[in-house]
């Protein structure tokens, strides 16, 4: 019985740390007028990264002589994704619950660090602007970070250990493309 009243006293506490961030966010932003469903367009197309794997797919299509780096850029962000999912699992945060902050958005899993959605959106990001030559996606991750935030789904903590992972998968995922590149110039020699 001490435990729950411990747990109720904790959670009727006034916002502290990343909570108290999480809602000052939400207060700034969430009542806007469109903020809320443009975070929540935003949920949807990252979920499970198929929207970058469907943006990956038609720039392949498009532009057949940067296919192998569009390709790249889908494969990144479903393999950030799937990082992301093995990092939730390991470390078994939960997503906030704390009565001041609004869940404004369903979730798949109670699991939140890192965001998933940070984590792909990055990895996609840095590498669709290696297939497209250009640092244009790169505004992309700000908005899909800050409307985990808005959505009540992820601490800020999450989101940003989402960018970091979601930056090293692109390094790798564009280090492994330039070897196996590099290679396949050397065999056609």
């Amino acid at each position: 019985m001490r435990l729950a009243m411990a747990d109720i006293t904790a959670e009727s506490a006034p916002p502290r740390g990343e909570v108290a961030v999480l809602v000052a966010v939400q207060s700034a932003l969430a009542h806007r007028p469109g903020a809320l469903e443009a975070a929540r367009a935003l949920s949807y197309f990252g979920e499970h990264s198929i929207g970058w794997l469907a943006v990956s797919a038609v720039g392949a299509i498009l532009q057949p002589a940067r296919r192998r780096r569009w390709l790249v850029a889908g494969a990144g962000a479903f393999a950030a994704h799937a990082a992301a999912v093995v990092i939730k699992r390991l470390v078994r945060r939960l997503r906030p619950h704390h009565p001041a902050v609004a869940v404004n958005v369903g979730t798949p899993s109670s699991l939140s660090f890192p965001s998933a959605h940070a984590t792909s959106t990055t990895a996609a990001a840095v590498l669709l602007a290696r297939a497209t030559g250009s640092p244009l996606p790169l505004v992309l991750v700000p908005p899909m970070a800050l409307s985990r935030v808005v959505l009540g789904v992820h601490y800020p903590s999450d989101v940003a250990a989402g960018v970091a992972v979601g930056a090293a998968v692109a390094g790798v995922a564009g280090w492994a493309d330039g070897r196996l590149l590099g290679r396949a110039r050397g065999a056609g020699t």
